[in-house]
């Protein structure tokens, strides 16, 4: 695949139009989330992008979970040694209980093996439980440029640093912590950018380093950052017109929930597209939406993934985040042949 530079945002996508592909914490319908395999896979499979979600250790080591507390994603309850680190926390505002990854060291999180989060819906999943270690963010990039070079093909790496604030009040900044990894591993434009729900943390990030920064939308709800601030914002009004101009002084994509873009109907369908991608495009922003899941619990009625992703392609989107990367690469295709 031949790559180009986006005149949007900068950042590089696939020719002829294709849209963007980004495993989504690997390619996590296939295996479990953040770990080698998924990665590995989502490479084989086709995707442009791996995407790490972040957190760190007790001591400074930043690492591939979807959240830091990880008891549903790896087998620390198994490990009798760690049984009275299990604790109740308040996190983003939301009482937690568990086992926290910024209570172990680097070293004692070696110690545990990976599992799958959703069992029941991916039962085929659990087969690689108890497999694999909890790989860093260097293991990530590291594994992405293996893929690259054994497949022949730029892969880059998308991570996403979670719950920012809450860490830095614990003494553990995420953003520098990052930006520091991303200089000592010589990451640049094309083969890194960086996503947060924060505001206030892609500001930050944006004087430390040169990679595009993602700003992650919700569809209901605020960003953490203002809600502790006691900004009165909410996510939806980071995408008025006015929001996504300021979005675009600290950051080169936006990155919405997908009903965003298409909303779902009463009885579950697709309804109209709304004027997000437009909206989006004129403020100088790329725009990859999230999640698509093949699973027919996430699915709109009446649709598959790829019906779905094609309805969304035609409204202009750039990328997209696909836990099911296969489906995603083949409607990418569709994409480019029909520009």
């Amino acid at each position: 695949m031949r790559w180009a530079t986006s005149s949007r945002a900068a950042i590089c996508t696939p020719c002829a139009g294709s849209m963007l592909v980004i495993a989504h914490r690997g390619a996590s319908g296939y295996r479990p989330e953040h770990t080698p395999s998924a990665y590995r896979l989502a490479a084989a499979l086709g995707a442009d992008y791996l995407e790490p979600d972040l957190v760190a250790t007790l001591d400074g080591v930043l690492v591939a979970r979807h959240e830091n507390e990880i008891s549903g994603t790896t087998d620390v309850a198994d490990h009798a040694v760690f049984a009275d680190r299990r604790i109740t926390k308040i996190v983003d505002g939301t009482a937690v209980t568990g086992w926290f990854v910024e209570d172990f060291t680097y070293e004692e999180l070696r110690t545990l093996r990976a599992k799958e989060r959703m069992p029941a819906l991916r039962a085929a999943n659990t087969a690689y439980d108890g497999r694999e270690l909890i790989p860093t963010f260097d293991e990530v990039v590291a594994l992405a440029r293996q893929e690259s070079a054994r497949l022949g093909r730029p892969i880059g790496v998308i991570p996403e640093i979670k719950h920012p604030a809450y860490f830095r009040h614990l003494g553990l900044p995420l953003e520098e912590l990052l930006a520091e990894r991303l200089a000592a591993l010589g990451l640049c434009k094309g083969e890194a950018m960086v996503q947060s729900f924060e505001p206030t943390s892609l500001r930050r990030l944006s004087v430390m380093t040169s990679v595009p920064l993602v700003q992650l939308v919700d569809s209901e709800n605020a960003p953490n950052d203002f809600l502790r601030s006691g900004d009165g914002r909410t996510f939806l009004d980071l995408i008025a017109p006015s929001g996504l101009r300021e979005i675009s002084t600290y950051a080169q994509v936006l990155a919405p929930h997908k009903d965003l873009v298409i909303p779902r109907t009463a009885s579950g369908a697709l309804g109209e597209p709304t004027k997000l991608v437009d909206q989006a495009h004129r403020a100088g922003l790329a725009v990859q939406l999230w999640t698509f899941r093949a699973e027919r619990r996430f699915t709109p009625t009446g649709l598959d993934m790829a019906a779905e992703l094609a309805r969304f392609a035609a409204t202009g989107i750039d990328g997209v985040f696909a836990d099911h990367p296969d489906i995603a690469v083949a409607a990418a295709a569709r994409t480019a042949v029909k520009v």
